[in-house]
C-alpha cells in the first residue's frame, strides 16, 4: 500500500483505484503487474506505464476528456502536484477570513507552466481559480494551449504567456497594474544535463537496483528546460526572490516549491535583506519523497478579502 502523508483535501488518498483508472485509460492494463503480495499494480519502470498512470489520474478525477504530451516532457506525478495547489489555497485562506476562495477572481500566476500545465488544470478544476501561466519554451506553450482548449471551461480559467528573456521571472510577462494572489513555481532542480542524469540515476538505483539504473531512463521525462538550467534549483530560487521584491505590490503571497533543504537558509537570507515581512515554510511528502513549500509576502499583513462572487 502507497504510504500516505499528503493533503487531507487531495483526491489522491491510500491506494490507486486501477479499475477506475483503466475505466477511463484502457491502455494503462498493458502495465499492471502483480507485487510481492500478489496485488495488482503498476510498472513504475516503464516511462510509458507512469505516463498513462497520471493522464488516467486527470482524465478520472479532474474532468478532463483529453491530455496528451510528447514522451520527452515532463510527465507530472499527479498527487504531488495536486498537493501544491491544496496548500496555496490553505496559504490563500488567510486573505478569506480563514475560508478558501474559490472562483475566477482568484487570480494564480503559475511561472514555468511546462507543456503538462499541470497547476492550472487542477487549480482551475479544485478551486474554479483563474491563471495566468507562463514559460520560456514556445513549444510547450503550444501543447498546453492544445489540451487547454480541448477540455470543456478550461480556456476561460487559463492565459498562456511566453517569458522571452530566460533569466527574468516576473519581468516580462506580468503587466503593469496587473495584480496575483498568489504566484507558484516547480522551479528546474538540477544545474547541468550531467547532474540530472545522475540524480535518474540514483532515483532508478533506489527503486529498481542496478540493472534497471544503468539504462538511464527518466520515468517521468522531461527535457533540458524542465529538468536544469544554470546554477540549478538554488539559483534559480534565490533570484525569483530577488525579482519579487520588485512586484511587491502586485502579488500578495510568492511560492515555489524547495526540494533541497540544505537550500533554505540561503533563501532565508535573502528574504531577510529584501525584507519580507511573512516567511513560511510548509512541509509535504508523498510515499517516501519530501519537499517543501517556501512562501513569503512583503505586505505587513497580507489584507483580507471579501469572499469571492462565483
Amino acid at each position: 500500500m502507497r504510504k500516505s502523508k499528503i493533503h487531507p483535501r487531495n483526491k489522491h488518498q491510500g491506494r490507486y483505484d486501477l479499475d477506475k483508472l483503466m475505466a477511463v485509460c484502457p491502455e494503462l492494463k498493458t502495465f499492471l503487474i502483480k507485487n510481492i503480495a500478489g496485488e495488482d499494480t503498476i510498472d513504475f519502470t516503464q516511462p510509458e506505464a507512469v505516463r498513462l498512470l497520471n493522464k488516467s489520474l486527470l482524465l478520472g478525477y479532474y474532468s478532463l476528456d483529453y491530455y496528451e504530451i510528447p514522451e520527452e516532457n515532463l510527465c507530472p506525478p499527479i498527487p504531488g502536484r495536486a498537493d501544491y495547489i491544496h496548500y496555496a489555497a490553505d496559504l490563500l485562506s488567510s486573505l478569506s477570513f480563514g475560508k478558501i476562495p474559490t472562483g475566477k477572481t482568484t487570480k494564480i500566476l503559475d511561472i514555468g507552466t511546462g507543456a503538462n500545465c499541470i497547476y492550472p488544470i487542477i487549480g482551475a478544476r479544485e478551486y474554479d481559480w483563474s491563471f495566468v501561466a507562463t514559460d520560456i519554451d514556445k513549444k510547450a506553450l503550444e501543447i498546453a494551449a492544445d489540451n487547454i482548449s480541448k477540455n470543456e471551461g478550461l480556456s476561460a480559467h487559463v492565459e498562456l504567456r511566453l517569458q522571452a528573456n530566460s533569466r527574468d521571472v516576473f519581468r516580462g510577462v506580468v503587466e503593469q497594474g496587473e495584480k496575483f494572489m498568489l504566484s507558484m513555481c516547480n522551479p528546474p532542480f538540477h544545474a547541468s544535463a550531467e547532474e540530472a542524469k545522475k540524480g535518474t540515476v540514483r532515483k532508478l538505483k533506489n527503486l529498481h537496483g542496478k540493472d534497471e539504473a544503468e539504462k538511464g531512463t527518466l520515468n517521468f521525462g522531461g527535457i533540458h528546460k524542465e529538468l536544469w538550467c544554470e546554477g540549478g534549483e538554488k539559483r534559480f530560487v534565490q533570484n525569483m526572490i530577488y525579482e519579487s521584491a520588485k512586484y511587491k505590490n502586485q502579488v500578495t503571497w510568492f511560492t515555489t516549491l524547495v526540494s533541497k533543504e540544505t537550500h533554505l537558509k540561503s533563501y532565508y537570507v535573502i528574504l531577510d535583506k529584501c525584507r519580507a515581512r511573512e516567511v513560511r515554510t510548509i512541509p509535504m511528502g508523498q510515499g517516501n519523497k519530501t519537499s517543501r513549500i517556501l512562501a513569503w509576502t512583503f505586505e505587513v499583513k497580507p489584507k483580507a478579502i471579501k469572499k469571492n462572487k462565483t
